[in-house]
């Protein structure tokens, strides 16, 4: 990783530079080209297999990125960094052994490979082991559209920044302070090969912008944020829409009161709601069905949410932050329904996860694609709607603490939120903890609202929970 920080201000307006798919080779960004990454590919697994190995899969990547956070209208950090990396899996029979490296040259390559061989023959044998399944290996690859390039001279990227800051520092005198603002750009290519004959990549990149201030002053403090990330940096919110909803989440949080301890419902704000998918995920995913460690073990076309609710698993979504056109094995991918009606339909499977519980790869090696939750409740409530339907209880905007247990869905985390009365919000609250069980909040939602937040592989608007307890003084 290279490494370098300037303490220069810019002030001078430049619009960034966007680019669309076809304007900027991949070739002509990275350290190596997806030739290059190939043909190791090719020459880690025919050494591979001149070694000893019976079978083989191998991958490797390039990226670079470049962040700048800029704080007080000074810049505070400018970061470069360069990353790659190789990794090759090998099996002996029913071996593996697994060895990585940032070395790509031809002797490190090799060593790489014996080290991997060298694992293997120390490991036990494993009948679930092994590559997938040769017809499950995807055929064609699909254009997704998931590379952008942005040209982003680091001066232009310090003036978003100090817009971006300047707007939620100046969008309400109560803000006090700044944790900075910062752009970020990333992109990377990856190839991934295997003996079965599958070979399969294609560049990314992720954009980001970010904003976190501070309001108030002494012991009547609050921090929020706000951020958005897009494949394509032409999807980013304006930066200066960033920093005001920054300023303003921030803001609203002034002057916050304790409640009494009671049973309500509890109004997900979009942006936490993902976190109740994110457990869903982890219990239906094969590591933790096979091990035995999941509240929702042995639930397939079961009801494990209210009857409205609809789940898809979609991974060729064009510019999805999750999309893909094959998983981390190079398993061929499909759109599947998780939940119809509230019935769980479908799990997270890789293969050897798949092989464990008897079930075939699910194409989802490397976790969930875009996870989407259709909106539900009435005639596709927005957020105005949800809280007219909750007419009184709680709105979590934060959730702190790490109070889940996987194993018996049991739930207890810390919140900070507003309190609803007769649909509208009254004030700020804090120092609560929301408590219930996934199993009894899954079956327990009454709706899904149409905000949907797209800030990451897990899609959703804000969720409202009947009768959860909120312990507060």
């Amino acid at each position: 990783m290279e490494l370098c920080c300037y303490d220069t201000a810019f002030r001078q307006l430049i619009i960034p530079h966007m680019n669309s798919p076809l304007s900027v080779l991949p070739q002509e960004r990275f350290s190596h080209s997806a030739e290059t990454l190939r043909n190791i590919t090719q020459d880690m697994l025919a050494y591979a297999k001149q070694r000893g190995a019976t079978a083989a899969a191998a991958e490797i990547s390039v990226g670079f990125g470049q962040a700048v956070t800029v704080r007080h209208n000074e810049v505070e950090t400018i970061e470069y960094n360069r990353d790659k990396g190789l990794g090759i899996t090998v099996y002996i029979g029913q071996q593996r052994g697994n060895a990585s490296s940032s070395d790509f040259s031809p002797q490190a390559v090799r060593d790489t490979v014996d080290a991997a061989l060298s694992i293997a023959r120390y490991t036990a044998l494993d009948d679930c082991s092994g590559l997938p399944d040769a017809e499950l290996l995807a055929q064609e690859i699909q254009e997704l559209d998931l590379y952008y390039p942005w040209d982003l001279p680091v001066e232009e990227a310090i003036l978003l920044a100090q817009r971006c800051e300047q707007e939620a520092l100046t969008a309400d005198k109560r803000v006090t302070n700044s944790e900075g603002a910062t752009v970020n750009v990333h992109e990377s290519q990856f190839v991934h090969a295997n003996s079965l004959g599958f070979i399969g990549g294609y560049p990314t990149s992720r954009h980001s912008i970010s904003c976190a201030v501070i309001a108030g002053k002494d012991d009547a403090m609050e921090r929020d944020y706000w951020y958005s990330v897009a494949r394509d940096a032409g999807d980013l919110l304006e930066a200066g829409k960033i920093g005001r909803i920054a300023a303003e989440r921030t803001v609203r949080r002034l002057n916050a009161r304790q409640i009494d301890t009671m049973q309500v419902p509890v109004l997900f704000e979009a942006p936490v709601a993902a976190s109740l998918l994110g457990h869903f995920v982890g219990a239906v995913s094969g590591g933790s069905l096979y091990r035995k460690s999941s509240f929702l073990l042995d639930r397939l076309d079961q009801s494990v949410f209210s009857p409205h609710i609809q789940i898809a698993d979609i991974p060729d979504i064009k510019k999805g932050l999750a999309s893909s056109p094959f998983d981390d094995e190079g398993v061929r991918v499909t759109r599947r329904n998780i939940i119809e009606n509230g019935v769980l339909r479908g799990y997270f499977l890789g293969s050897y996860s798949a092989r464990k519980l008897g079930l075939r790869s699910t194409g989802n090696s490397g976790g969930n694609h875009n996870l989407i939750v259709q909106p539900s409740g009435g005639s596709q409530l927005d957020f105005a709607g949800l809280l007219k339907t909750m007419s009184r209880g709680l709105l979590v905007t934060e959730l702190l603490g790490q109070g889940v247990n996987h194993v018996t869905g049991d739930y207890s985390r810390g919140a900070a939120g507003f309190w609803v009365e007769q649909g509208e919000i009254q004030y700020p609250v804090n120092e609560i903890t929301i408590a219930g069980n996934l199993k009894d909040m899954y079956l327990n939602i009454v709706a899904i609202g149409k905000d949907i937040q797209t800030q990451g592989a897990k899609q959703c608007g804000s969720i409202l929970v009947e009768g959860m307890t909120v312990a507060g003084r």
